[in-house]
């Protein structure tokens, strides 16, 4: 059973954003993080978001997540402007961060506990647990699944608010290879079931090529977007394709990141 979904897609937009911190060494120093990045995503678009460590990608996720503020510029859910968490943002990092003493079933309820709607929204956990394959493990706990497993919950978790936009941290980051490109199928299979809007920060160019609508490149910290590149490939993509071997070999001749640890082809 697929899940409908209960909103449409929105987009996302940035528009001339800053970001800094505190330095470290010198609280009235600043290290700027952002420097007037501007970037819009349609709705219901998968858009990966690459670029060298360091160089503001979870910044960004994090000002669209609205847990952070600019500096300076705006960020928007379709027309809104962001100013604080909200649901209809869904948010996905590297480490799933399940709750260890609450089972499957529970760590899904977690944000309908959370927004006081888990008495109307009860019978969709059982839905989303269906959607992400794990129907047999809703009373295991997190020490009893697998790396994939549990970030097919984490994945759970955040869609059964029905997020009009996902944001997603490395969130396969950890997995091994084999295990990290079934989860892209399965990141794509619920992307294409419910035509949410997505942000994917990687490292991995392989992953962006097969994932992503368009790939945006950023420079080094200071963050700004160096170059779009929409991905013209058909889906399902075959990463042993000429044409995908070739789009790669062009991202990383543009990064300059060839044989440089900065950006590392892990798939």
């Amino acid at each position: 059973m697929v899940v409908v979904a209960e909103g449409k897609a929105s987009s996302l937009r940035l528009h001339e954003v800053s970001k800094s911190f505190p330095a470290p060494d010198d609280p009235l120093a600043r290290h700027a993080a952002l420097q007037n990045v501007s970037l819009s995503l349609a709705a219901g678009e998968l858009v990966s978001l690459v670029g060298p460590s360091g160089c503001g990608k979870s910044t960004l996720l994090r000002l669209l997540a609205g847990l952070d503020s600019p500096d300076s510029g705006e960020v928007f859910i379709g027309s809104e402007p962001i100013k604080s968490p909200g649901a209809e943002r869904g948010l996905v990092f590297q480490d799933p961060s399940l709750f260890p003493w609450l089972t499957v079933r529970g760590n899904i309820e977690a944000g309908l506990v959370a927004r006081h709607v888990l008495h109307e929204k009860r019978h969709e956990v059982d839905e989303f647990m269906r959607l992400v394959g794990l129907e047999g493990f809703a009373n295991a706990y997190p020490h009893h699944l697998s790396g994939g497993m549990a970030q097919r919950v984490a994945l759970a978790r955040a869609l059964v608010n029905h997020p009009k936009a996902l944001l997603l941290d490395e969130p396969l980051g950890a997995l091994d290879a084999f295990t990290r490109m079934r989860m892209q199928d399965e990141v794509l299979r619920l992307w294409q079931a419910r035509g949410t809007t997505m942000l994917l920060v990687t490292h991995d160019i392989d992953e962006a090529i097969y994932m992503s609508n368009r790939i945006v490149i950023m420079t080094q910290r200071p963050g700004r977007i160096e170059q779009t590149i929409s991905i013209a490939l058909e889906r399902p993509r075959d990463r042993s394709h000429q044409n995908f071997l070739r789009l790669r070999g062009d991202i990383l001749e543009l990064l300059h990141f060839a044989g440089n640890a900065s950006i590392e082809n892990k798939s």
